[in-house]
């Protein structure tokens, strides 16, 4: 196995995981001290359908990882490098504002997922 699979393999992994979380958020769950600055406990509605929204959007970019490192077949017309370009460089975005966020818990949570998820995906976007 090569470093770009194991890495496609571990953020798409990521992705699901926070998709998953993404969906506790859509549903109201009380764990939005991690997303969105931290500034409700549960999301309002109009939150709720963006982190809904965001789920979609992570597994979306857990595909285009996937069919970009022919783990899977994908449709041939989706542009998979230029989408993980866009993917890595939000990743690197995600994570500067986790770091300034003024949540803590997030700071301590997403900080470190975000930025692993763009170091793996700047490892694969690269290659």
């Amino acid at each position: 196995m090569d470093v770009v699979y194991i890495s496609t393999i571990a953020v798409t992994i990521m992705f699901v995981m926070i998709a998953g979380f993404q969906v506790l958020l859509s549903l109201g769950y009380p764990v939005g001290e991690f997303a969105m600055g931290g500034f409700y406990k549960v999301l309002p509605k109009k939150l709720r359908i963006v982190s809904a929204a965001n789920a979609i959007l992570l597994l979306f970019m857990g595909y285009v990882f996937l069919s970009h490192s022919k783990i899977i077949n994908g449709y041939p017309f989706i542009p998979t490098t230029i989408l993980i370009w866009i993917f890595t460089i939000f990743l690197g975005l995600n994570t500067v504002a986790n770091l300034i966020s003024q949540s803590k818990k997030e700071k301590l949570v997403m900080t470190p997922l975000s930025s692993i998820a763009f170091v793996l995906c700047l490892i694969i976007a690269a290659s």
